[in-house]
């Protein structure tokens, strides 16, 4: 039986070898300058390489498109619904009268007057400007990640050899890399942060450096490329820093580069185990399920937070949910009640890269997680804006126009904004003096 013993020998001495350069590389590469914060510089010439790739791709595309006489997906066409943006429901009404050869809008009912409402509706229908907000954006070229495009299909075989190796590469050699970073990262995280939260003395010192070692370990762990502009307008101890939300690594993105406290429902299971964590070494603001309804509460807790100047910034992303990246949704007011300083941040991520907007409603957390981490990469752009104060004698609350709430991803259209248009109809039948004196209005 000794020659079984020869091929035994031979993968245990691979498999050690095997073992030794993959912890070299992890530590040596990713994990130590993560640590320390120093980066290699490697990854500018990995993006470089990717966008050749992707114009290479999208040549090979255009190509078999015109041979095939087929037209290639475009973003920004023209659409079939052509809007008047200046348009007033009451011009509108007037314009459809006249077509039927009214000249003048007589302050009285009409029939024809429901498909002003009928067709307003169709056009929301068809040109939904807020449920588009919530699905992946389109893309004109194939980054070897999704067919979304109907263009994305069987091309040749070059295309379909270099698809196959992408697929090894970010499942076979990126995706094993960045789950040892965030394995490692988040062990290291929750160990330091609780020994770092017994010891009395030099413990914010100590609690910043963790914390930014860890979310610079969790960036890396996603081949995070974040650039920040503006610096000179980061957030101070003073205030709230507010942003866009696309996805949860939002949070971590921004606190990369700067402590923040975080505030949030506290929850069960490893994300528990690590809000614990943190909250030994640094003044999160965890609540319960029951106190997040509690709008009073979390203000007074915000509020005292905010009054302390030895605390860091509050982040907040007053959306209240994810969106896709493209537009940014109506803030909710309850941000700004607190009377502090406000500091805006905008997030910007490339989607040639990744699709870093998670849709809840379609992928859980742990599922929108592996497809970040089985990317090519997350690169994005963060500006800090100029801080912000309330003037004395301001409204508290307003809403722009074209601006949308974030509810309205999953709730249905709120009864005030339907009240709203049954109010000017009225307006324009019985006139503005005579609704004001309309004993129902």
């Amino acid at each position: 039986m000794a020659w079984l013993t020869l091929p035994v020998d031979l993968l245990s001495k691979y498999l050690g070898l095997f073992t030794d350069v993959w912890l070299t590389l992890v530590f040596g590469f990713l994990i130590v300058p993560a640590v320390f914060g120093v980066p290699f510089g490697i990854h500018k010439y990995y993006i470089k390489i990717l966008l050749s790739i992707f114009e290479w791709t999208t040549l090979q595309m255009e190509l078999k498109a015109k041979e095939k006489n087929n037209q290639l997906y475009k973003h920004y066409t023209s659409g079939i619904i052509v809007k008047v943006p200046d348009s007033t429901l009451k011009q509108e009404i007037q314009d459809l009268r006249c077509s039927a050869g009214c000249l003048s809008l007589d302050p009285r009912f009409e029939l024809a007057d429901v498909f002003v409402f009928c067709r307003k509706a169709l056009e929301n229908i068809i040109d939904d400007d807020v449920t588009k907000r919530f699905s992946a954006q389109k893309l004109e070229n194939w980054n070897l990640l999704t067919r979304s495009n109907h263009n994305f299909r069987y091309i040749n075989l070059q295309l379909l050899a270099l698809w196959i190796l992408g697929v090894l590469i970010r499942y076979g050699v990126l995706l094993p890399f960045r789950v040892t970073v965030a394995v490692t990262g988040i062990f290291l995280f929750v160990v330091l942060s609780t020994v770092v939260g017994l010891i009395p003395c030099t413990k914010t010192y100590l609690s910043d450096k963790v914390h930014l070692m860890g979310y610079r370990l969790c960036v890396r762990s996603l081949t995070g490329i974040v650039t920040y502009h503006n610096r000179e307008n980061k957030p101070k101890n003073d205030g709230i820093c507010v942003a866009n939300h696309t996805t949860p690594i939002d949070g971590i993105v921004l606190a990369n580069d700067h402590c923040y406290s975080l505030v949030g429902q506290l929850h069960g299971g490893l994300l528990g185990l690590i809000q614990r964590a943190m909250v030994k070494s640094s003044p999160h603001m965890w609540f319960e399920r029951a106190e997040v309804k509690d709008r009073r509460l979390v203000a007074k807790r915000l509020r005292d937070h905010v009054a302390d100047e030895n605390k860091h910034p509050v982040l907040i992303f007053p959306e209240g949910t994810c969106v896709n990246n493209t537009s940014v949704m109506m803030f909710r007011k309850g941000s700004f009640e607190i009377g502090c300083t406000v500091y805006p941040a905008a997030i910007k991520y490339d989607p040639r890269f990744a699709d870093a907007f998670w849709n809840s409603s379609k992928f859980g957390l742990m599922g929108y997680l592996l497809r970040m981490m089985s990317s090519w990469a997350i690169v994005c752009s963060v500006w800090y804006l100029p801080p912000m104060n309330r003037k004395v004698g301001y409204l508290k609350y307003c809403i722009f126009p074209g601006s949308a709430d974030a509810g309205l991803k999953r709730t249905k259209v709120k009864d005030t904004f339907k009240e709203e248009q049954q109010q000017l109809y009225s307006k324009i039948l019985l006139g503005d003096h005579e609704y004001q004196n309309h004993p129902e209005s």
